[in-house]
């Protein structure tokens, strides 16, 4: 297709990696803050805006959102590398039997669990696709392989709507909204701004539940339909083990790190304790990251079966976790300039000029869609948006859970678009983002719609 091949073209020539583009935002923004903000009463106005860059990199409270979103991202890839998902995903792909029934069964599963995790949907979905290729192939069932791979990579539609997405499930926590908004300085704002907004409000809530649903029904049966009524080939893929390398007989204290008691105490530990600690928390149906990555920990211990198969997952793991580590702190100073020298106010004004309570929600999901092609990070476009997303709905009055998710949805659904968080998939997959983007184009004008009907009649 045209449309997909000009697309990848844009991508590979015109953008550059998401590090530099991150580098490109720092100073874009700090010469439009020195540029269309007021100088301060005393001082160096460039000197102002750096210092308040500095503080936005060092921000305590943002550093330690971007170690839980390293341990969410992490943790989730651990969790496909034991051996209980393993089965699972041989379980799963034993089920094929038609090009149709290999896309539905890449599609559905990968995004039920992407839902609880983004990280662990997204390494299942490649390993899920990548598994029902190899099926096809032994088994003689002509399949759109290229499709298949689009599904697998459609728990990134979802993800941001879902348990593990970063605005509310970081929103959920007591006191980030103040820590994110603190330095605008903006003090009528910070004295009627809620301590946290719970995920019963946005993830959990009716809204939330029925449009996810919706999603999940409609773009499964696309799925299907594509996969019957597309063209079909027999797959040539090497075989992917997902089986561990043999251990050799253990010697000394690495019987200790092989124990499967150790792991398996140690393991529940955490979960008895978890239980104690948030009970509360999931009777009120609220979800924070810490709770999620506890209870992650816990259970990836327990499927893994010792310390040692944990920490040689942990290493294969733990790669992905680059972007964020190096990424996230130049978007804080982003949102540090941004809310430091006033553009934050200055960006929802305008906001709310050209918008109602009706239209922002709808704003908010068209530019949240438009700024992840650039922050191609939930995590780091929360620091960045966050606060105007924010500001502009107390203005005109739209419910903040609503607000939230509008970000949320459409950062989501122009993943679709963004091929940055599918390299791992294309890795396993062995596909090429030009296979995929037909299909994922497809995928997310599906899903753009449905999100949107959902902002207007919720």
């Amino acid at each position: 297709m045209k449309l997909t091949r000009a697309i990848e073209t844009v991508f590979r020539r015109y953008l550059p990696s998401p590090f530099t583009i991150a580098v490109l935002l720092t100073l874009f923004t700090i010469l439009l803050a020195w540029i269309t903000t007021d100088a301060p009463e005393s001082g160096s106005h460039l000197g102002s805006i750096l210092s308040h860059w500095e503080s936005g990199i060092w921000n305590n409270g943002l550093l330690v959102f971007a170690y839980q979103m390293m341990l969410i991202l992490v943790l989730g890839h651990v969790l496909v590398l034991s051996k209980p998902v393993a089965k699972l995903i041989h379980k799963i792909t034993s089920l094929v039997s038609s090009p149709a029934s290999a896309a539905l069964l890449v599609a559905l599963p990968t995004m039920l669990i992407s839902f609880f995790n983004w990280g662990l949907g997204l390494i299942f979905g490649a390993l899920l696709a990548r598994k029902v290729g190899q099926y096809a192939q032994e088994e003689g069932i002509p399949i759109n392989y290229p499709l298949v791979g689009a599904c697998g990579y459609l728990g990134l539609m979802v993800w941001h709507g879902g348990i593990s997405g970063s605005a509310p499930i970081k929103a959920s926590e007591e006191g980030h909204i103040n820590e994110l908004m603190q330095l605008s300085g903006n003090q009528e704002l910070l004295s009627v701004l809620p301590g946290s907004i719970p995920t019963s409000l946005t993830v959990f809530s009716s809204a939330n539940l029925l449009i996810f649903a919706t999603v999940v029904v409609a773009i499964s049966g696309m799925a299907y339909y594509l996969g019957r009524s597309t063209i079909t080939a027999k797959t040539s893929l090497p075989p992917l083990s997902m089986e561990q390398e043999q251990e050799t007989k253990a010697m000394g204290s690495e019987k200790l790190d092989r124990s499967p008691w150790l792991a398996a105490v140690f393991g529940l530990l955490i979960l008895a304790v978890f239980c104690l600690q948030y009970t509360s928390f999931l009777a009120a149906l609220n979800i924070t990251p810490n709770m999620l990555n506890f209870f992650m920990l816990g259970l990836a211990l327990l499927l893994h079966g010792s310390l040692a198969k944990f920490g040689k997952a942990v290493e294969s793991a733990i790669g992905d976790t680059a972007g964020i580590l190096i990424q996230f702190p130049l978007y804080f100073g982003i949102m540090g300039i941004m809310a430091g020298s006033g553009m934050i106010g200055d960006i929802s004004d305008f906001f709310a000029s050209v918008a109602n309570s009706t239209t922002l929600p709808v704003l908010t999901f068209f530019s949240a869609g438009l700024v992840n092609v650039f922050v191609p990070s939930g995590g780091g476009q929360w620091a960045v948006q966050g606060p105007l997303v924010l500001e502009s709905a107390w203005q005109l009055g739209v419910p903040l859970p609503k607000a939230i998710m509008a970000l949320a949805y459409g950062d989501q659904v122009t993943n679709m678009l963004q091929p940055f968080w599918a390299l791992p998939l294309l890795a396993i997959t062995r596909l090429k983002a030009s296979e995929i983007l037909p299909y994922t184009l497809i995928f997310m004008i599906l899903g753009s719609v449905i999100y949107l009907m959902g902002l207007l009649l919720f």
